[in-house]
């Protein structure tokens, strides 16, 4: 008996030498400042903020669980805008909500985690200090906890940085796809014969053969590339701003033929497993090609491959495969807006 009552004294005795330690030497609440560049614009920046959909998208808190879910409410974007998730596995859970905004300046979130009624308040504060770079400064004031709980402040600061260092090589990768995209769009000028060097391609699509018929490739290419843009978005859980254009691979002249095997898919960064043998990774090889732009119908794409299947020739190049990236994605009823490159050797 007298061991059990020396215990627990002991136990009392280090509790409170732990409490006034915890009371006397550690703050009950955290505040600190994180500033970090990226080489973009600030409106392109800001909107990845603003913006809670496209936030959880590259923000390394949400990315790095694979069983989180997430809903959204409106207005969805801006002051007002809110969000709640949940994560059963590692047994968390969490509101977050944008309560002021300041257009590509200031932005305001209240989080709150678990039952803490008490929220974590980070103001982000966007300056641009170039035409292509900005600076993000996070102001990070944390809830208080109780004495038994501050502990949890001296890792807390250590925490949020590695988290931000995560979501920032994230969030370049996201917007190193958009603004790609939007560059893309920009340049375009249909019509005119090019001659461009295409990087490698790691490819995941399906492989099919259908008729060329009028109007039927054209519907059996809108079929199958709904088949991947599914399987890459819900299976493998990849978004829009992860990938490339849809591209599709066939013979150069297969237009003349009545069935017509083609290959289409969309570029992704590296491989996974695939769930789904009708799916399959090719590697296209980097390549010089002729290349033209074309927006119309489907069936009028045939006189821009004659043209560049003539430059090729008149240039005495030899030719492969014909790609067909659709700049705009294909859809029933609508025009297609593409590229068409022609690979070509000596």
């Amino acid at each position: 008996m007298r061991f059990f009552k020396v215990i627990a004294v002991l136990i009392v005795l280090l509790g409170g030498a732990y409490a006034a330690s915890m009371y006397y030497f550690v703050d009950e609440s955290k505040n600190f400042k994180i500033v970090k560049e990226i080489d973009y614009p600030v409106d392109k920046v800001f909107s990845q903020f603003n913006n809670l959909q496209q936030f959880t998208r590259w923000n390394n808190f949400f990315t790095s669980s694979p069983s989180i879910d997430i809903d959204y409410y409106r207005p969805y974007e801006g002051q007002g805008s809110a969000m709640s998730y949940v994560d059963k596995k590692n047994d968390t859970d969490g509101e977050m909500f944008i309560r002021y905004q300041n257009v590509n300046k200031t932005l305001r979130y209240q989080l709150f985690e678990d039952e803490n009624e008490n929220p974590t308040l980070v103001d982000v504060k966007f300056k641009p200090i170039a035409p292509e770079k900005t600076q993000i400064i996070w102001y990070v004031s944390t809830p208080k906890l109780s004495v038994f709980r501050r502990v949890e402040n001296f890792w807390t600061e250590d925490r949020f940085a590695e988290n931000i260092d995560k979501s920032m090589t994230n969030l370049k990768n996201v917007l190193g796809n958009k603004v790609e995209k939007d560059n893309k769009m920009a340049a375009i000028k249909y019509d005119s014969l090019m001659v461009e060097k295409e990087d490698s391609q790691l490819l995941l699509g399906i492989n099919v053969s259908t008729s060329n018929k009028k109007d039927a490739l054209y519907k059996n290419i809108v079929i199958n590339y709904n088949k991947v843009y599914n399987y890459v978005t819900m299976d493998l859980g990849k978004k829009d701003d992860e990938f490339g254009y849809p591209l599709m691979i066939t013979d150069a002249d297969n237009y003349k033929d009545k069935e017509v095997s083609y290959y289409i898919a969309i570029p992704l960064s590296k491989k996974f497993g695939l769930t789904d043998n009708n799916f399959s990774f090719r590697t296209i090889n980097a390549t010089e090609n002729y290349v033209m732009y074309y927006k119309g119908t489907y069936e009028g794409r045939v006189k821009a491959i004659q043209q560049l299947i003539q430059k090729a020739k008149k240039e005495e190049m030899r030719f492969g495969d014909i790609y067909q990236t659709f700049v705009e994605r294909p859809m029933e009823g609508q025009e297609v807006n593409m590229k068409l490159s022609l690979s070509v050797f000596k």
